[in-house]
């Protein structure tokens, strides 16, 4: 054997003892979880995930998409009132009694610091006429997102025939409830006081997510547990104004796996930012228009977590329309602007109309082309 040879096959013995590790913490991160999901809340980008297609059911993190349905299809300041069927209803409880009149705002607080099965009720019945159409809403809305792997039967979680999502859908479902400046307000409140009918104190709801003690940054989120979906958790934490969540489904250990893969997006990714929503990009031309380009800019922030290795392969891709006919509305799509790694698109914007551009009038028209001929 040559002495190059034996060189070779060290240096390959070095490189393969070096990456090894890394291997196998990104496969450890979740070994008790049936399934498990890392998401980038603003780009979607998924940063780890273990068995993220499995259809599995998810228990009360099924409030997470109850609680963004509501805040997006109701009013937080109308009354709510509860009915027989949910103070009936089984399982956790914020104890709320038929009759009783609560703000939609106070009950999402029950539903998703106290992990209220009763809210949830008195939500879906409220919002959607019955629970059964406050599911349909739930889905059409988890279709919109992408969720395409899930399906609710019910707004509470408990088990159910047909009640399923998968880790991919759910984080999905989280990153986009996120979004949302009420969604991230409650979730994140550690204690919350609303009225209690027929008494003279106050309801002290109290939130049930450790991460927002034992993580730095912690946002909480929503835990669950059934019987037949064991403890499921869905947890975020911000830091520097970056966002990560983190879902585990049926997993004993959930609080300390959940952790484990927010600590680890945060130690091994980056957030890069590529362009900013309203960032101006390039001009074009507009024909027949009073003006005779236009700028078009990024509709939307892109910005992407990325390993130091990644940074290096990524390509921007811009793509747009070579000129446009007036008129031209303000926001009018033109083009697309992409960043892609490795050939695949990470995250993708729109390039669109900063301005609008009127048509020419006959007059103005006619006047240019008489100082053309002079």
């Amino acid at each position: 054997m040559s002495k190059r040879l034996n060189i070779l096959i060290i240096l390959l013995i070095v490189i393969t003892s070096l990456l090894l590790p890394v291997v196998c913490a990104a496969q450890e991160l979740s070994p008790n979880s049936r399934a498990a999901v890392l998401i980038d809340v603003v780009s979607g980008r998924i940063l780890y995930e273990k068995n993220m297609k499995q259809q599995l059911p998810m228990a009360s993190t099924t409030k997470i998409m109850t609680a963004i349905t509501a805040i997006e299809a109701g009013k937080l300041q109308e009354l709510v009132t509860v009915s027989l069927k949910a103070q009936n209803t089984g399982g956790s409880s914020i104890y709320l009694q038929a009759g009783e009149k609560l703000m939609l705002e106070e009950l999402l607080y029950g539903l998703m610091l106290q992990s209220g099965n009763d809210a949830a009720v008195a939500i879906a019945e409220h919002i959607g006429g019955s629970c059964e159409g406050f599911a349909g809403m739930m889905n059409r809305k988890a279709a919109q997102i992408g969720a395409l792997n899930t399906n609710f039967v019910n707004p509470h979680g408990l088990d159910q025939d047909g009640h399923y999502t998968t880790a991919e859908d759910l984080a999905k479902i989280t990153a986009y409830a996120l979004r949302n400046p009420v969604f991230r307000e409650i979730v994140a409140t550690k204690q919350k006081k609303i009225p209690w009918w027929g008494r003279d104190y106050l309801r002290v709801l109290n939130n049930k997510n450790k991460i927002l003690w034992r993580v730095e940054g912690g946002d909480g989120v929503k835990t669950g547990f059934t019987n037949n979906a064991g403890r499921c958790l869905a947890a975020s934490a911000t830091r520097e104004d970056w966002q990560l969540a983190s879902v585990v489904l049926n997993c004993g250990p959930m609080w300390e796996e959940c952790t484990a893969l927010l600590e680890y997006g945060f130690e091994n990714y980056q957030p890069v930012m590529y362009f900013q929503e309203g960032q101006f990009i390039k001009t074009i031309a507009v024909r027949k228009g009073k003006e005779e380009r236009v700028r078009l800019v990024c509709d939307r922030t892109l910005r992407i977590p990325l390993t130091g290795s990644e940074q290096e392969r990524i390509v921007v891709a811009e793509d747009s329309e070579d000129y446009l006919r007036a008129p031209v509305r303000q926001g009018q799509k033109a083009g697309t602007i992409k960043v892609m790694l490795d050939g695949q698109v990470l995250m993708e914007a729109s390039l669109v109309c900063q301005e609008e551009i009127k048509e020419k009038s006959i007059g103005s028209a006619i006047t240019e082309i008489l100082k053309a001929l002079l």
